[in-house]
Order: C-alpha cells, then structure tokens, then sequence
C-alpha cells in the first residue's frame, strides 16, 4: 500500500479520524486470479501474472486499501509446504495440503523447519524481491509479515477433526505441536522483516481460532498468538478470523492484536462490546451472499445495515466479514465504496 494508505490505517487503528472513510479488503489467491481471467495455478506459477493482477486491482480501485497488498503466498500449502506437506495443485481451484501426522506420536519427530530454506517459503521471498522494484514504482511498499496462525498450520499438518479431538485428549502432544509451529512463525515472520525493512505489520490468518471453547482458547490460542504478535515491534498487529470471533475478542488485547477481521455473522456492536472498544475492527458485509452473490442494490443495502451495526465509526475499517471471495465483480465493489463515502 502506499505510505498515505499505511499512515491512514494507523490513525484509524490508534482511534485518530481519518480524512475520509476507510474502505479495504483482504485480497489473495481465491480473487484475483478470475478478476484478471487467469486460471488460478497461472496466478501461483507466474510472477508476472501475480503481479499483474495485483497492479490491475490496484489501478482500478486506488482509493481502496487492499490487504496486505501484493500477498505473496501460495494459499493454505504456504507454511505446511515447509513440514514437508504434500501440494495438490488443480487449474482452478486452490491447492490444498496434504497430512504428515498420521499417530499423535509423529509429532515427536517432527523438527522446526527454516523458512529460509524449505517449502515454498523460499519462492515467497523470491517473487516479492523480483517485485520490489515494480511495486515500488507505483508508490507502494512490502508492510507486512503475513503467515498462517499456529491452529491452521496444525489442522492441515493433522486434520482440523484430529486436532480438535486430540486438544482434549492428548493436550501435551498438542502443545508440543503448537511449540514447533509457533517457534518456526515466529522465525519465519522476523525473517520476511529482515529481508523487506518496509516492513511495520503483522498479519496472522487462523479461522481454527473459532472452533474452540473458552477453555481451549485460553490454553491453546492466547498463549501461542500472544508470542507470534511479538516477533517485532509491529505499529500494526492484524488478526483474520471470519469463523466464530466472540470468544477470542477479549483475548485480543492480551495477544497484542489491534485489529481483527472477523466474521459476517457478528455485528459491530457485538464485537466493540467484547473488545471494549480498544480493537480496531474490520468488515463486516457477508462476502458470499452479499458482496459477491447479492445484486447492486442489495450490496448498497447490505452496507447500510452493516453501517447502523456500529455503536461507533471509530477505529472501524469498511469491509467485509472475510477475505475477497470469489467472482466479486467490479461494480459490486464499486458500490460498496461509493455507498460508504456516501454515507459519512
């Protein structure tokens, strides 16, 4: 993003107004591709059409913060690429990862990975280093270390069933699970801060977050995410997870988080309310049904209601309740910009 759009979230975050409303989206793999009309194994395999079709988006909505902003990443075989996770690619569809830990005793095997070195980490770094020089010639800059929390990585590592079952059963096995994973996205966020120093946010993905009790979240979240968000010192601490977000939102501030994005099924004033208001919030339109599915009027509506939600526009970003899902079409999102700039 460009270094108005990254000084204008940080208002917003901290509770300074902004000159106007801010609007901005999480954009990656399940987009892009189809608004450039690329196949989605294009976009993975080519630097040049990733970065194409980040340029398109950026071009055609400039006043819109896109999230967080030439995501280099290979959807969710990212970091389990680096456990030695097995890839399934398909032409239009997002890879997935294949499972390593089969019996809970596999995780006494299992050793740290570098991500200088190992799975598809070292190809994220290259494709931001080949770009650098073009994103910066459109006045933009790398601002954040992005990876996928300790749970996600675990439930692809073992499958989501497993592991949740296992958090009851076997919590040492799981805790040392979530040892390794967290010490390895720990490294592997100071290492992206190494080597882009433009770097000033984090940005941790983990929907698994919203699976666990009260309980679990305090033994299994909290403790992990809470060192993850202290890797550096980052003005800009976000947290993406569109599955149930009310129990860990008064965790939040604990974990260091300053803005989280969650789920379209829970209103503004829900989630001010558990946070206290300290929490800078980001979303939440439902992004299948609505922005993606709904017709023009229905995304201007949809807005409108979104609006109301909120006790406050305070340390609120417009969005919706997820990342960009697919075949949102250009006028949709159209709308729903010019519905909230309308509106404040």
């Amino acid at each position: 993003m460009t270094a108005l759009q990254w000084e204008d979230l940080k208002r917003s975050v901290s509770g300074r107004n902004t000159a106007t409303p801010l609007v901005a989206f999480i954009i990656d793999s399940p987009w892009l591709p189809g608004f450039y009309g690329i196949k989605t194994i294009e976009y993975f395999n080519s630097g040049e059409m990733w970065f194409a079709a980040n340029k398109k988006a950026i071009e055609i909505f400039p006043d819109i913060i896109f999230l967080p902003g030439f995501w280099s990443e290979y959807g969710m075989c990212t970091e389990p690429s680096a456990f030695g996770s097995k890839c399934i690619w398909q032409d239009n569809d997002l890879p997935h990862a294949g499972k390593i830990i089969s019996d809970l005793s596999d995780i006494r095997n299992l050793k740290q990975p570098d991500p200088r070195t190992e799975g598809l980490l070292p190809s994220v770094i290259k494709r931001l280093r080949e770009h650098q020089g073009d994103i910066q010639a459109m006045g933009h800059d790398i601002r954040f270390a992005i990876a996928r929390g300790p749970l996600n990585i675990a439930s692809y590592l073992m499958g989501t069933t497993e592991l949740m079952m296992a958090m009851i059963t076997h919590p040492e096995e799981i805790h040392r699970l979530l040892r390794i994973i967290t010490d390895f996205t720990t490294d592997w966020l100071q290492y992206q801060k190494s080597v882009f120093t433009t770097i000033d946010g984090i940005f941790i993905l983990d929907d698994i977050v919203g699976f666990v009790g009260n309980n679990e979240c305090l033994e299994f979240v909290v403790p992990y995410l809470t060192e993850i968000y202290r890797s550096f010192n980052a003005s800009i601490r976000f947290f993406h997870n569109d599955a149930s977000g009310l129990i860990c939102s008064k965790y939040l501030d604990r974990m260091g988080i300053n803005l989280f994005n969650f789920s379209h099924e829970h209103t503004f004033q829900e989630i001010q309310e558990l946070t206290g208001g300290n929490i800078a919030l980001m979303g939440n339109l439902p992004p299948r049904d609505v922005l993606s599915a709904g017709s023009p009027e229905e995304v201007k509506n949809g807005v409108h209601k979104m609006v109301k939600s909120a006790d406050s526009p305070m340390r609120i970003i417009w969005s919706c309740g997820g990342g960009m899902p697919m075949d949102v079409s250009q006028e949709n999102i159209q709308i729903f910009y010019n519905t909230i700039v309308n509106l404040f």
